[in-house]
């Protein structure tokens, strides 16, 4: 018997973290990606990397601290841990260097685009400059010296620094050590009066940095950027029942967390990187040296600047289904349900499914969850003028979603200004479920239209996310929603529910049940498969039934974005399974869970990876997809997915991802090809709608006197 429990089945989960960050990476240094659009995936792993630092890390780093010295799944320590991903932190930092000074930089400038340092600018650009430093740097500019009466100054998260060594003209030895913080007023990136020519601010400011110094002499300067524990721990007890207050404590607590992260230049002397070290009080395991700009997001930045579209993924707007159109939005849903796949369907019709229930003078009540939206979200505005109109409006605001905790806050504000019943989430657990249910009254009956989501509810992200979403007025569906709402607004334990599944504990146990069962019809020589896509696999147990299937012969097809922690290949234990990770242009976010039960699939879709989180403390949801015609367009979605053979890294059994081998295969790359399609709906639509004006235009009259000759009655 194959002890499942074994720690070399599992593979640490940070480290596949960083193995999926290094996939976007290679989108960075692959040619076939328009130039602009690879800079803007090395500003996205140096993102991705600063949060995982920021919340990760900062997490092993908080347990070494108390002394916690559990295992995890693969066998390693919170110390351990830290010890290995440093390493292979490190090594990924040094390939995104010699992609930007290698690839990047070069190609760009050969492109006419060129980031100078200060060595490379003429004269008058350094006059431009010192004008620049004088009028726009030099009011903000705050140097803080550091000695036995001016303590180290506290330098707030994710800031760009500027260390100084100092000395007297009259003393022989040195002495003194300055630091101050790069200003974000103006920029990090400076365009030159010359077209096409850009500096990045800390340059300028180490240009003109003796001004700031008078009857000082600079020994060296040398920019560092910091990253703090950032994770937001809200307490679970009676002590604090006001949960907003809490958020907002907790994220002005979350500012002054202790550094976990700094970067420095390469050239930095060792004397200066010593004192600073002692002086942020970091661990050194946690200093990184790199060979050019601090900070790669300067790259989002610098990218704003350039106008060069042909160096840019071709403008992308997604399919506007006109059976969805505002005018007859319910009367469609109340006929059919509705798929959405977006960005290649438009999440216009998700925004106006809102804004019309808002204005319809037969909506009596609008409910949903919020767990991430955008600065000036029109769901917020059509939320807010329902209220006004005397509709109940009832908003759950995940004031918790990190990151996202001060917009979400502002926004739950906002909408009890307005009106809105708004409630913050819930104590222990996140709302993450993404859900709308609209009541509406239609003739001698009360009818619920419901959207059930993978996806958040942001109009901005929902065009570079894939995400899948249900458009229904399915009565069971419907009154399940309800329940849910009143579970997460009340008192309330509906017992059973008629097609959702809800974590925490029962998308788990459900999702156990079908494993099972496809366990069962595999022994029994029926037909018996899984095929499931999500952003990461992370739960010890989950994974166990996994390989629990392919032990008893089940195919296991996985599509994962991010992290697993499940190894392919070993013998007895998960020779049938297979993972694919697709990274391309758009951020692959849809949850699909599908078992083949025996010729007959189910098909469910859902706003919960497999984590532990998101199955034991999580509010998810699971759905089913009850139409046959939408549950084969999701598994055709899925089979078209799975054979791309162009964005799609397969798991290897040493736990690497290779791409896959295209000799001799044709060419498929599943965003394009869906990108495609959409295009050509697009121009069908056109054609269609041109046709019926022709006709309408062309259309013969009746004849007026029909009547008449044929003796007709009116």
């Amino acid at each position: 018997m194959v002890d499942l429990k074994r720690a070399k089945y599992y593979v640490n989960r940070e480290i596949s973290w960083l193995a999926f960050n290094d996939r976007v990476l290679e989108e960075a240094r692959d040619i076939q990606n328009p130039l602009l659009e690879r800079a803007n995936f090395l500003a996205i792993t140096q993102k991705n990397m600063d949060e995982w630092f920021m919340v990760r890390v900062a997490s092993l780093q908080q347990q070494v601290l108390i002394g916690h010295d559990k295992i995890d799944a693969a066998g390693l320590t919170p110390s351990k841990q830290l010890d290995d991903i440093s390493k292979v932190a490190g090594e990924q930092i040094k390939k995104q260097y010699q992609v930007l000074n290698r690839s990047l930089l070069p190609a760009l400038k050969r492109g006419g685009f060129e980031l100078l340092s200060s060595e490379d600018l003429t004269s008058n650009q350094t006059q431009f400059l010192k004008r620049f430093f004088d009028q726009e740097l030099l009011p903000v500019l705050t140097p803080m010296a550091v000695d036995t009466t001016h303590p180290f100054p506290f330098l707030a998260n994710d800031t760009l620094n500027i260390g100084v060594r100092l000395k007297k003209s009259e003393d022989k030895i040195e002495k003194y050590i300055a630091v101050l913080q790069v200003p974000e007023t103006s920029g990090r990136v400076i365009a030159l009066p010359e077209k096409n020519q850009y500096i990045l601010i800390e340059d300028v400011v180490q240009l003109f940095l003796a001004s700031l110094f008078p009857g000082y002499i600079i020994k060296e300067s040398t920019v560092f950027h910091v990253i703090r524990d950032m994770e937001l721990d809200i307490a679970d007890d009676e002590d604090t029942p006001n949960i907003l207050q809490d958020v907002q404590s907790k994220l002005q607590e979350r500012e002054r967390g202790r550094i976990i992260r700094v970067i420095l230049s390469r050239t930095t002397s060792s004397s200066l990187r010593t004192k600073l070290i002692k002086l942020l009080h970091v661990d050194e395991a946690r200093v990184y040296m790199v060979n050019g700009p601090i900070d790669l997001t300067f790259l989002t930045v610098w990218l704003k600047f350039i106008q060069a579209p042909e160096l840019k993924f071709p403008p992308f707007k997604g399919y506007n289904n006109p059976n969805l159109a505002p005018d007859h939005l319910f009367e469609s849903i109340k006929r059919q349900d509705y798929l959405l796949h977006h960005p290649y369907d438009s999440f216009r019709p998700v925004i106006e499914f809102i804004q019309t229930a808002a204005k319809d003078d037969q909506v009596l009540a609008i409910k949903m969850t919020l767990y991430r939206v955008s600065g000036k979200s029109p769901i917020i505005k059509a939320l807010g003028e329902a209220a006004q109109q005397g509709k109940q409006v009832t908003v759950l605001v995940e004031i918790k979603a990190r990151f996202d905790e001060e917009n979400n806050v502002h926004w739950a504000r906002e909408l009890e200004r307005q009106g809105v019943h708004v409630v913050y989430g819930l104590r222990g657990l996140k709302t993450h479920a993404k859900v709308v249910l609209v009541v509406r009254r239609e003739a001698d009956t009360i009818r619920r239209y419901v959207h059930l989501g993978t996806g958040n509810y942001n109009d901005v992200t929902a065009h570079f996310y894939t995400d899948l979403g249900l458009l229904t007025s399915d009565s069971e569906l419907g009154a399940d929603v309800a329940s849910i709402f009143n579970i997460l607004t009340g008192y309330s334990d509906p017992g059973y529910f008629h097609q959702l599944h809800m974590s925490p504990d029962g998308i788990r146990e459900f999702i156990y049940e079908q494993i099972d069962n496809e366990i069962a019809n595999a022994k029994a020589g029926k037909s018996a498969g899984i095929k499931m896509k999500f952003n990461s696999l992370s739960d010890e147990r989950m994974i166990r039934h996994l390989y629990q299937a392919s032990q008893a012969g089940v195919n296991v097809s996985l599509i994962i974005r991010g992290i697993t922690m499940l190894k392919v290949g070993i013998p007895e234990v998960s020779e049938t399974i297979e993972v694919h990770s697709i990274v391309g242009r758009f951020l692959e976010h849809s949850r699909i869970y599908s078992f083949e039960n025996d010729g007959n699939p189910k098909v469910y879709l859902s706003s919960a990876d497999l984590m532990t989180r998101n199955l034991d403390r999580r509010v998810e949801l699971l759905f089913p997809l009850k139409n046959d015609r939408l549950r084969d367009k999701v598994l055709s979605i899925f089979q078209t997915m799975w054979h791309d053979n162009v964005k799609t890294r397969v798991l290897q059994p040493d736990g690497s991802f290779e791409k896959k081998d295209r000799r001799g295969v044709p060419t498929l790359d599943a965003q394009e090809l869906f990108t495609k399609n959409t295009l050509l709906q697009q121009t069908n639509q056109i054609k269609q709608e041109k046709l019926a004006e022709t006709k309408q235009r062309f259309e013969p009259l009746n004849n007026p006197f029909i009547n008449e000759t044929h003796g007709g009655e009116e």
